[in-house]
């Protein structure tokens, strides 16, 4: 099969032949239609996960996935062949991801059922970015009226949090550069959002928003101690990034992409409640561009398609 893969760490992906994977028991073979660019399939080619995961090499990197069930291991229940499926593959080593043709996933875990209204390119760019979004916020668990300040909103994870955050009945406000990327992040929502410059005076324009202080932040980019500066007393932070302030209440948060989570964040975005903000479509073949285009700060999701 074709897929995108990693000789060695860091390098740039691309696409060659591997063999197709099988199912082992308790698991499922996919063939994806549809996956996306995360920032960890480009930390995994730049080196930067060496010494923490096993790298198994020719290594076909990816996380998201959706596509339909092609063959189902011993011992599987709740799907069959021919199921449209999406999800995270979550294995303990890197090496047989989601950028190919098939894809094996256990089918207990990262995994579940496509709605019906739920298109297979967004599902495709939804499972890891919705549950970062979806687990951060919910560290920081926002009552209806208090402030979030969403640190890196016009990113994938950035974009979903600002909707779940609005739908929660929050204030946020997110951090975009003026421009076009302040009008992408305020038209994710009907519901107003207040966007604030991260390359000027940050402090200077959320204290005049929030003069007390925000009651919670989610840190997804940018200097976490001064974000955490500008919290109330009390208040609650949360990271993706795996560094935590002194003297305030804050969580580091790894996604955990359960079958509950997916398919919460599933049923929201085929009802029109979330929208998959994907504005770059790549073929696997463009791989290579697709990686390039997301380190160059492409708004919202880069997905990879395979029709």
């Amino acid at each position: 099969m074709h897929a995108a893969t990693l000789d060695s760490v860091p390098a740039g992906p691309a696409v060659g032949e591997v063999e197709n994977p099988r199912p082992e028991a308790g698991e499922l073979l996919v063939r994806v239609a549809s996956a996306s660019v995360n920032g960890f399939d480009v930390a995994t080619a730049a080196g930067y996960l060496q010494g923490m995961m096993e790298h198994r090499f020719p290594l076909v990197v990816g996380k998201d996935f959706a596509g339909t069930v092609e063959a189902v291991g011993e011992g599987v229940e709740g799907f069959a062949v021919g199921d449209a499926v999406f999800g995270v593959v979550m294995k303990p080593f890197l090496g047989t991801g989601s950028l190919a043709e098939y894809v094996t996933v256990s089918a207990a875990y990262g995994v579940t059922h496509i709605p019906a209204g739920l298109s297979v390119r967004d599902a495709g760019a939804l499972g890891l970015a919705g549950t970062a979004a979806l687990d951060t916020l919910n560290a920081v668990d926002p009552d209806k009226d208090e402030t979030v300040l969403i640190s890196g909103a016009t990113g994938g994870v950035g974009t979903l949090a600002v909707q779940l955050a609005v739908a929660r009945g929050a204030r946020v406000i997110a951090t975009a550069r003026p421009g076009a990327e302040a009008e992408f992040v305020t038209g994710l929502t009907d519901a107003q959002v207040h966007v604030v410059d991260f390359a000027g005076d940050l402090a200077a324009q959320v204290r005049a928003l929030a003069p007390n202080g925000v009651d919670a932040v989610l840190h997804l980019a940018g200097d976490h101690t001064q974000l955490a500066g500008l919290l109330r007393p009390g208040g609650r932070f949360a990271t993706l990034l795996g560094v935590t302030p002194e003297g305030v209440t804050a969580s580091s948060v790894m996604a955990n992409p359960t079958p509950q989570t997916l398919a919460q964040l599933a049923a929201d975005a085929a009802s029109g409640a979330l929208r998959v903000p994907v504005t770059a479509t790549y073929a696997l073949a463009q791989v290579g561009e697709a990686f390039a285009a997301f380190g160059a700060g492409t708004l919202g999701k880069v997905a990879i398609t395979f029709s």
